[in-house]
């Protein structure tokens, strides 16, 4: 079939576009160097980037970040910079529309990948879209970080959670990010927990209803008032005190929560004496004590 006319309309079009300083254009990077970046605009004249014009951000390298086939937008400074190309700055343009994007961030919460670029007393330095954010101390990780030296140039998640475009500030976390993560380990290792594990822990709170037991790993579970002794008693305290290490029996795991018996493991552990006592016999009570890290020991975690 022969090619017409209308077949390179759209492209004939683009080509005598008319382009007026402070526009912002968009092309693909065709080539990259130490110097500059050059776009083909799909207009008679390819546009450059000087490497000044690219980006703000500390110790950017040309050659490692942009590659040839990336899209790019930036605001044309001048229509020939006298070499016939048309001089363009991303940094102008990541004025404009960076902050219009920063705000798509915080709206939908996505998780962006950046490095820390600087250090100060109360929290690091990153930059998204180009714009310096501000991670405070406090976001950096689920407790505050003291010493925040040791993020310099390392890797991190974080989100959006605050902007002004008029005073150019903008805050970043990772806090809630590594909260979710962490919540999600948990759920995970919980599924693995089997009811009828009987394994030692540790009393971390008293409540009026029951005891919750750390059984580490990060996990807990509770003892509702009436599995904690055979006696009814009006209050956990009147048997428990925390820090107290208790033998627990799990008994169901339900909706990523633990619940755990003391009474019911405290009559598994009585009834296993007694077998042992009657046969006399070693390997009596399969149903023995289980300490949680042999039950994790082959359990791999992402």
């Amino acid at each position: 079939m022969s090619e017409t006319m209308k077949d390179y309309e759209k492209e004939l079009e683009e080509s005598m576009k008319k382009i007026e300083e402070g526009d912002i254009l968009t092309g693909t990077v065709i080539s990259v160097d130490e110097k500059e970046v050059v776009l083909d605009l799909k207009y008679y004249a390819e546009g450059v980037i000087p490497a000044e014009d690219y980006s703000r951000e500390p110790g950017f390298n040309l050659k490692e970040e942009v590659h040839p086939g990336d899209e790019v937008s930036a605001t044309v400074v001048r229509k020939d910079d006298g070499n016939g190309n048309i001089l363009l700055s991303r940094v102008e343009a990541s004025d404009v529309l960076a902050w219009e994007k920063l705000k798509e961030y915080k709206e939908s919460g996505q998780v962006l990948d950046v490095v820390v670029k600087g250090i100060t007393n109360a929290g690091v330095i990153a930059y998204v879209e180009g714009v310096r954010g501000f991670i405070p101390a406090s976001k950096l990780a689920l407790n505050y970080v003291e010493d925040t030296e040791e993020y310099l140039n390392k890797p991190i998640q974080v989100q959006v959670i605050d902007l002004d475009k008029e005073s150019k500030k903008l805050i970043l976390s990772a806090k809630e990010i590594l909260r979710e993560k962490a919540e999600e380990e948990r759920k995970r290792m919980i599924s693995n927990v089997q009811v009828g594990l009987v394994t030692e822990g540790t009393v971390e709170s008293l409540q009026p209803y029951g005891a919750f037991v750390n059984l580490g790993n990060g996990l807990s579970g509770l003892v509702h008032i009436s599995q904690i002794c055979e006696k009814r008693i009006k209050k956990p305290s009147e048997v428990l005190s925390v820090g107290d290490k208790v033998k627990v029996k799990v008994t169901a795991v339900k909706d990523g929560k633990l619940s755990l018996s003391i009474k019911e493991a405290s009559d598994l552990m009585a009834k296993e004496i007694e077998e042992e006592e009657i046969y006399e016999a070693p390997d009596a009570g399969q149903e023995a004590t289980t300490s949680l890290g042999s039950l994790f020991a082959n359990i791999k975690l992402d």
